[in-house]
C-alpha cells in the first residue's frame, strides 16, 4: 500500500550572521534550528530539519503545535 504524502508550510526566520552565512529556524517547532553558508543552502538545511523534526515527533506521539496567522494594522 503506497503512504501518502502531506504537504505542509512552515514560516522560518532567517537571519544574517556577523561572521557569514545564516542561521535559520522554524519558530513553531521548538529546537528546529539549522544554518548555510548561503540563503539557498539554509533553506535547503531548515527544510530537512523541519522534515526530520515532524519524524521524530511523529516516532514520540509528539503533536505538531497548531499554527493560526493574525493580521495587525500599523499606521
Amino acid at each position: 500500500m503506497t503512504q501518502r504524502r502531506v504537504v505542509q508550510d512552515f514560516e522560518v526566520i532567517l537571519e544574517s550572521e556577523e561572521q557569514g552565512g545564516y542561521h535559520i529556524y522554524c519558530p513553531i517547532l521548538k529546537g528546529c534550528h539549522s544554518y548555510g553558508d548561503t540563503r539557498e543552502e539554509a533553506l535547503k538545511n531548515i527544510k530537512e530539519a523541519i522534515e526530520l523534526w515532524l519524524e521524530s515527533a511523529q516516532e514520540l506521539g509528539i503533536k505538531v503545535p497548531e499554527r493560526e496567522v493574525v493580521s495587525v494594522q500599523t499606521r
